[in-house]
C-alpha cells in the first residue's frame, strides 16, 4: 500500500510502491535521467542555446535556465532548505517560478507550485498541513536575473524515490489534501506523455495556463524533453488577447482548458487566422465541447488535436491519438503506455466492455499517496495487485472493444433527481447542443427535497426555451427542473469553471 502518511525527513528508499523497483543508481542513472533536474540538464547539454523558456518579453536558453536553476539552488540551501523539505511557490508564472522548481530538485525538497491569489485561510491550511520550510512570494524571491551571476557546484541530491512535488487538490469534498509525487513517477508521466503528445525541438508551446495547474506545469516538463520553446502567458489571456499572443509567439502546440478554446474560436472567424501556425491542439481538465473543436478546425485546417484525461493522483489516464475524436466521437484515449486502464464493479470485478462502472488506473505515474492522510490514501488504494497499487479514482466510464475509455461522470458528480441518477457531466453536454448555450454547468442538488440547477452561458437565450430544448437532447427525467442564464460562467484560476461563484448566483437569484 503506498504510503500516506510521509512525515518530514523519513523519505522512501527502493520500494516498489514510489514509483519503480529498487535499482542501484549507477545502473538507473547510465540509463536516462533519474530525478527531474536531469531533464534540464540533458536539455543544457544536447542545445544549450535553444530557446527554453520566454516570459514578460525575456528569453532563457536552456543553458541559462540551468544555470539559474543552480542559482535557485544555492539560495535555498542558504535559507536552510534541504533533502526532504517541503517549499511553497507562491508567485506569478514565469522565469523565477520554472528555476526554483528545478532548484527544489536539485536539494531534494518538494516543491508545491500554488497560484498567486492563494492567500488567507487557504494559505494557512496549505503552510500548517505541509510543514514547509520555506515560502516564496513574488516580493522575496531569489535574484534570478543576474546574468553575471556565478554557477554554482551541484552537491549529491535526491534519489529517484525521493518526493518532488506535492499539489494540493481543490478540495470540494473536504480541506484540501496534497497529492505526492516522486521523482520516477513524475518522469514516467512526463515521458509517457511526451510519447504521445510528441512535441517537436522547433516546437514554440504557448502556455496560458497558471504553473499551479499541474497541466500548465508539465509544459513545462514536456517542452524541456523536447527540446521545445515554452511561452507562458497569463490569466489575462482569454479571446482576441489570446489570439495576439499566439501570432507574437509563433506558437505551434496550444493546451487548453474548453474556456480557452472557445474563446479562440469566436475570435479566429472575426480577425482571421493570419499568422496562427498552430499544428496541435491538446486538451484536458473538463469536456471539449465538439463544436468548439468544429469550429477552430474549420478556422484552422492544418489543426490537429489530442483530447487527454487527466487526475491530480496520476497525471494522465488516457490520450487519444490525433484527431480520433472525429473517428470516436465522445471517446478520451487509451491508456498510457506502460499503464492499465479497468472498469470494475462495486465489488472491483472487471465488467464487460461496453459496460460502465468505477474508473481504476495501475502503472508507475500513479501517486505515492496523499500527504499525511493515510486513511484517504487507502480509500484510494483498496488492494493492490503485483507491482503497481490499482487506484481507484472515483470517476466512472466504460472501455470499448479497443481500449478506449469513454467517461461518464464523477462520483460527486452523480445525483438522484425523481428517483433516477443523473450524471451533471451528460446534462451539461447536451445543454451544450442546444443552440444559442456557449457553456453549461449543472449544480446538483446540495440537499434533501432540492432539484438541480441548470447554469449556461449566452447573450438571448431563455431559460425555458433552454429547458424544452434540452429535452430533444436527452431524457425528460433528466432535465433540471430550473435554468440560470448567465452572461458567461465564473471560472476558477484554473479556467475551469466556478461551481461555488454558479452556487452564490443562483442563491441569489
Amino acid at each position: 500500500m503506498p504510503a500516506g502518511d510521509l512525515p518530514a525527513g523519513d523519505l522512501p528508499a527502493g520500494d516498489p510502491e514510489f514509483g519503480q523497483p529498487a535499482v542501484p543508481h549507477d545502473v538507473l542513472a547510465s540509463r536516462q535521467p533519474a530525478v527531474l533536474h536531469d531533464l534540464l540538464d540533458a536539455a543544457a547539454r544536447r542545445h544549450p542555446t535553444r530557446p527554453a523558456l520566454t516570459h514578460a518579453g525575456l528569453t532563457w536558453d536552456y543553458a541559462r535556465l540551468r544555470t539559474a536553476s543552480l542559482q535557485a539552488a544555492a539560495w535555498l540551501r542558504e535559507r536552510g532548505v534541504g533533502r526532504g523539505d517541503r517549499v511553497l511557490l507562491a508567485l506569478p508564472s514565469g522565469l523565477a517560478m520554472a528555476a526554483l522548481v528545478y532548484g527544489c530538485s536539485r536539494v531534494g525538497a518538494a516543491f508545491c507550485v500554488l497560484h498567486e491569489q492563494v492567500r488567507g485561510p487557504a494559505l494557512a491550511h496549505v503552510r500548517a498541513d505541509s510543514e514547509a520550510a520555506l515560502l516564496v512570494t513574488a516580493d522575496d524571491g531569489p535574484p534570478l536575473l543576474d546574468e553575471d551571476g556565478e554557477d554554482p557546484q551541484e552537491t549529491t541530491g535526491p534519489l529517484s524515490v525521493d518526493p518532488v512535488c506535492l499539489i494540493y487538490t481543490s478540495g470540494s469534498t473536504g480541506p484540501p489534501k496534497a497529492v505526492v509525487s516522486t521523482h520516477a513517477q513524475l518522469l514516467f508521466a512526463a515521458r509517457a506523455i511526451h510519447g504521445e503528445l510528441a512535441y517537436h525541438t522547433e516546437d514554440v508551446v504557448y502556455c496560458a495556463l497558471p504553473l499551479s495547474f499541474d497541466y500548465g506545469l508539465y509544459q513545462l516538463f514536456l517542452s524541456t524533453l523536447a527540446g521545445a520553446h515554452l511561452w507562458l502567458g497569463g490569466t489575462s489571456d482569454v479571446g482576441l488577447v489570446l489570439l495576439k499572443n499566439l501570432r507574437r509567439s509563433g506558437a505551434t502546440v496550444l493546451p487548453v482548458v474548453p474556456s480557452l478554446a472557445q474563446g479562440l474560436a469566436r475570435m479566429l472567424p472575426r480577425y482571421g487566422a493570419d499568422g496562427v501556425r498552430l499544428r496541435l491542439l491538446t486538451n484536458t481538465g473538463s469536456a471539449m465541447p465538439p463544436q468548439v473543436l468544429a469550429g477552430l478546425r474549420a478556422a484552422l485546417p492544418g489543426l490537429r488535436v489530442q483530447l487527454m484525461f487527466g487526475l491530480t493522483e496520476c497525471k494522465r489516464v488516457a490520450i487519444m491519438p490525433p484527431d480520433e475524436d472525429l473517428r470516436r466521437p465522445g471517446a478520451c484515449g487509451r491508456a498510457l503506455p506502460g499503464t492499465e486502464v479497468l472498469v470494475v464493479d462495486e465489488r472491483g470485478r472487471r465488467v464487460a466492455p461496453g459496460t460502465v462502472g468505477e474508473i481504476v488506473v495501475r502503472g508507475p505515474h500513479v501517486m505515492a499517496g496523499y500527504w499525511r492522510r493515510p486513511e484517504q490514501t487507502a480509500q484510494r488504494f483498496p488492494r493492490a495487485e503485483g507491482l503497481f497499487p490499482e487506484l481507484r479514482t472515483g470517476d466512472f466510464g466504460r472501455l470499448d472493444e479497443d481500449g478506449y475509455l469513454y467517461f461518464s461522470g464523477r462520483r460527486d458528480d452523480l445525483y438522484k433527481q425523481r428517483g433516477f441518477r443523473v450524471s451533471a457531466e451528460e446534462v451539461e453536454t447536451a445543454a451544450r447542443r442546444v443552440p444559442g448555450v456557449r457553456g453549461a454547468a449543472v449544480l446538483p442538488p446540495s440537499g434533501d427535497g432540492e432539484e438541480a440547477v441548470l447554469c449556461v452561458a449566452g447573450s438571448s437565450l431563455r431559460p425555458g426555451e433552454v429547458l424544452t430544448a434540452l429535452k430533444a437532447e436527452i431524457e425528460a427525467y433528466k432535465v433540471p427542473a430550473r435554468c440560470l442564464v448567465v452572461p458567461e460562467l465564473p471560472l476558477t484560476g484554473n479556467g475551469k469553471t466556478d461551481r461555488k461563484a454558479l452556487r452564490s448566483l443562483a442563491a441569489e437569484s
